[in-house]
């Protein structure tokens, strides 16, 4: 089966199964979004949505977490792992939104991947979730899944990310990796996958 035709399938697959997604990061605007994603970088969405929820009450604004201590931030974030550098990276973040884009999530993923703690994949969920352009956004599952899928023969996510984009129409997108997300949740796990339960199993080049 040719690539195309076989990505094809997949999402017909994919979104029969998951009509409607969406990111499981609690916000209310573009910028909690941004540091939502900032902070799930190696931790569960439900336990960013667990600190956030407290975090956003505290600090709200980018001017909230450009003047607030780094020690007020990291404590505030610390059971997401790795807090030190996410509270430096949001606190110089939120300084440059302020500076240059008053105070406004830019909606391009070239100027996203300027700001500090933000790679290619948190500029596409932002993108995606936060002003509904399409982006690609290439985390574990996405990755893992791509290659058993045969959809990608590499390893880094931005060569990952471009495959896919080849691949997958542009509209479908940011659906497409919420799609493998949930599916990696779900079924098509790191270890042990689900493979008695999956609806892509013909298609799978790990079995």
């Amino acid at each position: 089966m040719r690539i195309k035709a076989r990505a094809n399938k997949i999402c017909k697959v994919l979104k029969t199964t998951y009509p409607n997604v969406k990111t499981q990061l609690n916000h209310k605007n573009p910028f909690e979004l941004l540091v939502s994603t900032i902070l799930s970088a190696q931790c569960t969405d439900k336990q960013v949505n667990r600190v956030t929820k407290d975090l956003f009450k505290r600090l709200a604004t980018p001017y909230d977490f450009a003047v607030a201590r780094n020690e007020t931030i990291e404590e505030l974030i610390r059971s997401t792992g790795f807090f030190r550098n996410k509270a430096k990276n949001i606190k110089n973040c939120s300084a440059i939104l302020i500076e240059k884009y008053n105070s406004i999530v830019p909606e391009t993923l070239d100027e996203l991947v300027k700001l500090p703690g933000v790679g290619r994949k948190t500029a596409n969920v932002v993108l995606g979730a936060g002003f509904g352009i399409p982006g690609i956004a290439v985390d574990t599952h996405v990755a893992r899944i791509s290659k058993r899928l045969g959809l990608t023969d590499n390893n880094d996510p931005v060569k990952i990310e471009f495959d896919l984009m080849k691949i997958i129409p542009k509209k479908e997108w940011s659906d497409f990796s919420l799609r493998l997300i949930y599916f990696g949740r779900a079924i098509c796990k790191a270890r042990n996958p689900i493979c008695r339960s999956c609806s892509l199993h013909e298609l799978c080049l790990h079995v």
